[in-house]
């Protein structure tokens, strides 16, 4: 292994114990955001030799299933993903890996913007549900790593507008300084207030869509009440089990509400965008330790000390 990101689910696995139905009940090793250099191939393997840098999608399928053929493997019942109790994660020195889903990197891609497909998948993915193309507006609400992963991907994908909330005026200047049109602090005011203030951000438009990267159920609300009639709500963040939300508003203007599980078949054009330079993934690298200060690197991801964004451990 060569790098390894820390994410969210990380960080509430070591901290809670569990994320919605995956509850930690043993010893478990975390990491799933990562890339390596291959050491040894199996006899079957074609699309690899050793020496090869790659970025390692962390969720292997069953391949037989009616959502494996249909496409949809990230739905898979039997899918093995790194760091989801009880399946061990790769924050370690050496891990094996399924060939078909390590992605060879091009030579002037790092291992850590590797790493960084990751995140960046999820964002593909959600951008991808929520149908964004050439000459959107869209919200996006959470400038976490994902929120701003998302404010890039939809950027990529020809969103025209892009308007990013948050309660952190931090986190608001560096969605500024990665290319939000506009920046919206909704740690005062109802939903139905903030909804208005999107929409005059906009220049009197409501956004076409909304990806929702929170898991607030004060953003899920402001989602419903901003999108516009006919558009999209996508849910990426996980927060509680249950929400109370205004579903009448939704269903009457004909908003759909979509969930997203992880990505499918979206590492080769995350992959593709960063080798580009479509996006630029780097900036979000704020942290970088050593394996060997992994406990530091957590309390850093924990508290968010110096403006934390994305920390990478050197494995």
């Amino acid at each position: 292994m060569a790098h390894v990101g820390i994410c969210g689910s990380d960080v509430s696995y070591l901290t809670k114990g569990r994320i919605g139905d995956f509850i930690v009940k043993a010893p478990m090793i975390i990491g799933h955001e990562s890339a390596g250099i291959v050491a040894k191939c199996g006899s079957a393997v074609k699309n690899l030799k050793p020496g090869d840098r790659v970025a390692i999608e962390p969720g292997v399928p069953c391949r037989y299933c009616e959502f494996c053929k249909s496409g949809r493997y990230n739905l898979c019942p039997d899918v093995v993903f790194l760091a989801t109790p009880p399946v061990h994660g790769n924050l370690m020195r050496y891990y094996k890996h399924a060939a078909d889903f390590c992605f060879k990197l091009p030579d002037h891609v790092s291992t850590e913007e590797g790493a960084m497909l990751e995140p960046l998948s999820v964002a593909v993915h959600a951008c991808n549900r929520a149908n964004i193309s050439l000459g959107c507006k869209v919200l996006v609400c959470g400038a976490g790593p994902i929120g701003l992963v998302s404010l890039l991907t939809a950027k990529a994908m020809g969103a025209t507008n892009v308007v990013v909330t948050d309660v952190v005026e931090e986190k608001l200047k560096v969605a500024k300084e990665l290319g939000a049109d506009a920046v919206l602090n909704v740690r005062n005011g109802t939903a139905t207030e903030n909804a208005k203030k999107v929409e005059e951000l906009l220049g009197g438009i409501m956004p076409d869509c909304t990806i929702e990267c929170s898991g607030a159920e004060s953003s899920t609300k402001l989602g419903i009440l901003a999108t516009k009639a006919g558009g999209i709500l996508l849910l990426v963040g996980l927060g509680p089990m249950e929400v109370k939300v205004p579903l009448v508003n939704a269903a009457v203007r004909e908003v759909d509400i979509r969930g997203i599980f992880r990505y499918v078949n979206c590492y080769p054009l995350a992959l593709d965008m960063i080798a580009s330079g479509r996006v630029n993934v780097k900036p979000l690298i704020t942290h970088r330790y050593k394996l060997e200060e992994t406990v530091q690197a957590f309390e850093t991801a924990k508290t968010g000390a110096g403006g934390a964004i994305k920390i990478m451990i050197s494995c």
